[in-house]
């Protein structure tokens, strides 16, 4: 069994649909890869499957359990499914350490002491527990990102959703972040990740899932997908990244 199922999803921003049908799995260990034109949906997709987004069709199922629709309970689901976004989203007025363990201290009841005790090991992991006491707004770009993504895993999430982490990023910077989330790869963590950074996505991928029209227009291993995409629109698609020189 898939440990991500998603059926049939459909979501609408008013007459605006963005998702219209879509089918993807997930299996546990693999790393998928979500690429596709600006506004084909990769975000929203990601957002649905936390529950940040309600769907009006089809549904989403997580170890077979139904994740979407009424009676669903989101603290639950999102202890389950974690997600860093681009704009990493810390808390300015909290320290590198008070992010990372609020989540673990209010959401899992966790003793503090226990919850600094894996925030630390988390940080020293990443190369920034010295940073421990300093605010957000004090650390690099690349290094909020990393802080963002240890707050994800310090609730130990069974998924790990990655929205254009690197987007936001000077490009020196990308390297530092894409580093971490190999490591996670090679450590078998699941992830689903929406990118532009293909050569990325060729190297890490489980499975690469070409979103467009609302649909996954084709699916298949990374080497098949960047080697020899069997749709048009896919062909088009990487040609046009190709020729910008980013795959």
């Amino acid at each position: 069994m898939p440990l991500i199922e998603m059926n049939k999803v459909v979501k609408r921003y008013g007459d605006l649909e963005i998702l219209k049908g879509l089918d993807m799995n997930v299996d546990q260990h693999q790393v998928v890869c979500l690429i596709g034109p600006s506004g084909c949906g990769k975000s929203t997709l990601l957002r649905c499957i936390n529950g940040l987004e309600t769907i009006e069709g089809g549904e989403i199922r997580l170890h077979g359990d139904r994740v979407t629709g009424p009676g669903v309970d989101l603290n639950a689901l999102r202890r389950d499914i974690g997600i860093v976004f681009q704009s990493f989203n810390l808390f300015p007025h909290m320290t590198v350490l008070e992010n990372v363990i609020l989540a673990p201290v209010r959401v899992l009841k966790m003793p503090r002491a226990e919850a600094e005790e894996r925030a630390m090991t988390l940080l020293q992991r990443i190369g920034l527990e010295a940073k421990a006491k300093e605010y957000p707004d004090r650390l690099s770009g690349g290094q909020q990102q990393r802080v963002a993504i240890v707050r994800a895993l310090a609730m130990e999430p069974l998924v790990l959703l990655l929205d254009e982490i690197t987007s936001a990023l000077d490009p020196e910077l990308v390297a530092e972040v894409l580093g971490i989330v190999r490591d996670l790869a090679q450590e078998g963590m699941t992830m689903l990740l929406a990118t532009h950074e293909m050569g990325f996505a060729r190297d890490v991928a489980s499975k690469v899932c070409f979103l467009y029209g609302g649909v996954v227009h084709e699916e298949g291993p990374p080497e098949q997908i960047f080697g020899d995409p069997l749709q048009e629109r896919t062909r088009s698609f990487l040609t046009k990244i190709i020729s910008a020189g980013r795959l």
